[in-house]
């Protein structure tokens, strides 16, 4: 045996006690802080060619349920095939909003400013969903005139039905990287966030056309793996300084397939037998997490527990292991939850299971549901079990400590006042220093007059909000109550409580 494999097995064997160690209680039944995203895809065409008024609609809609859910993070996809959801400088509007690639939609509109106001007024992070990549899904769709590839068709492979960039060449990634900074300057958004489509899904028989790259700028490389696994390295270093020399406070996350490696490719991968992230797609995710060139992983654990060839429970441990000290979120598939039974007890899905293993470990920070539109319709009950047991409390986001971890000062001039909408609790915005300090969100809490103030137990909160006030539900004004409002920064950085007494 050698020391990787000792190493391995080593941690393995010391995984019961860490399960053992971090046992369920009432603060892991109800964490006060948990990521808890879900994924909205616009490829899928379920916004495609709509009014924009109905399209409006249908956002608010599905978030409003998402709110009632938990959600506290959205990811929305706005570049599905280096096109747009949003006024790009760079690329055309996408054909997945208005139905022709190029055309602008009538009533204009700016579906991700749209989604960062609607996200920003309910407590939630807008994370802007990009497929880098990605050209055309298949050979039917025409390409506007001023997409890229009708300007530099040589910079794009043709790989089956499907159009993708070369990522070996440096103007790809340095056109990928332009679309990623113009969002980043001119939204407000909270994240970055790419999927598992690097290299395209490999399909037997099919070659991926980049022997010309190859002999250009391969010459440093024993093979064409190693060649294409650098390829992606060179863009995800470039996204993420791309990204901090913009915002420092924006996050770059990616959600890579479900399997980095099966044990029989690397002794230290998973004992699974599927697609591999590394072999594959060419996407060395746990590099890019140890040299700090993403700032989380959201693996797309998608299969039941008990799946032969990739069981869902031997995917979490195994990642939990592998977080390489960045936040790392499970990404959960709500349809084939519901529909595989618990394994114990085929009168209960997994959702219970997988809840209770995800929230076992300690380097395992939350979850986010695949896919948006399954929790919205509530599919095996779905949506009311995270309503009324997981997500029952409202949660804050975990701070990303070495991206920033100095706390916003203190609101200030905290009171109640009465006005026309009723009895309002209002306060003061704190004084900031620098962007990163500054206050973008509040925490209300509410409790009985002589309850002592435990600002970890999520139940006490009432909201989280980004304006200074609360509307107080003010009944006949005999019964007291203690206040408590707290400012969070771009970080989620929690500042030192403000507390005031009223009666309601």
């Amino acid at each position: 045996m050698n020391s990787k494999q000792l190493l391995f097995f080593c941690l393995w064997a010391l995984l019961p006690l860490a399960l053992w160690a971090q046992s369920p209680d009432a603060s892991s039944r109800h964490p006060k802080r948990e990521f808890r995203g879900a994924w909205i895809q616009t490829v899928n065409g379920q916004f495609k060619g709509m009014p924009t008024e109905k399209v409006q609609q249908t956002l608010v809609n599905q978030l409003n349920a998402l709110q009632q859910a938990g959600i506290n993070a959205i990811l929305f996809q706005v570049r599905p095939e280096a096109d747009a959801l949003y006024a790009s400088r760079l690329e055309p509007w996408s054909r997945y909003l208005t139905g022709v690639q190029g055309q602008a939609p009538n009533p204009y509109w700016d579906p991700l400013q749209f989604m960062i106001d609607e996200c920003h007024k309910r407590g939630m992070e807008l994370h802007a969903w990009i497929n880098p990549y990605r050209v055309r899904n298949s050979a039917q769709n025409q390409l506007a005139p001023n997409h890229i590839y009708n300007i530099h068709p040589e910079w794009f492979v043709a790989y089956g039905n499907q159009l993708f960039f070369d990522p070996a060449l440096p103007e790809s990634r340095k056109h990928i990287c332009l679309v990623v900074a113009d969002i980043v300057t001119r939204y407000d958004v909270d994240g970055i966030h790419i999927d598992d489509y690097f290299y395209p899904y490999p399909k037997p028989g099919v070659e991926f056309d980049d022997d010309a790259s190859y002999a250009r700028y391969g010459k440093d490389f024993a093979n064409k793996a190693d060649w294409r696994r650098n390829n992606v390295n060179l863009l995800i270093h470039e996204l993420h300084a791309t990204i901090r020399e913009a915002k420092p406070w924006v996050k770059f996350g990616v959600s890579p397939f479900g399997i980095y490696r099966n044990q029989s490719s690397d002794p230290l991968g998973s004992r699974t037998n599927g697609l591999q992230n590394y072999d594959d797609l060419y996407a060395d995710v746990l590099h890019w997490a140890r040299q700090e060139w993403v700032d989380y992983t959201i693996p797309q654990i998608y299969w039941e527990i008990g799946h032969p060839r990739a069981d869902y429970d031997t995917l979490v441990r195994w990642w939990a292991l592998h977080s390489e000290n960045r936040p790392l979120f499970i990404g959960q598939s709500v349809d084939n939850t519901v529909t595989h039974a618990d394994p114990e007890d085929p009168n209960i899905n997994q959702l219970p299971r997988k809840m209770a293993l995800q929230r076992m470990f300690q380097s395992i920070q939350g979850s986010c549901q695949w896919y948006a539109g399954a929790v919205v319709e509530n599919k095996g009950n779905y949506r009311d079990a995270l309503a009324q047991e997981y997500h029952k409390y409202p949660s804050l986001i975990p701070v990303f400590d070495f991206m920033d971890d100095e706390a916003p000062k203190k609101v200030r001039k905290l009171k109640p006042v009465w006005m026309e909408d009723g009895y309002i609790l209002c306060w003061t915005e704190p004084k900031y220093r620098h962007e990163m300090q500054r206050a973008v969100r509040y925490v209300v809490y509410r409790f009985a007059n002589k309850e002592d103030v435990d600002l970890d137990d999520p139940s006490h909160i009432v909201a989280i909000t980004n304006v200074p006030f609360y509307k107080l539900p003010y009944e006949d004004g005999e019964t007291k109550y203690r206040y408590v409002v707290t400012a969070l920064d771009r970080m989620w950085n929690e500042s030192k409580a403000v507390s005031k007494k009223v009666k309601l």
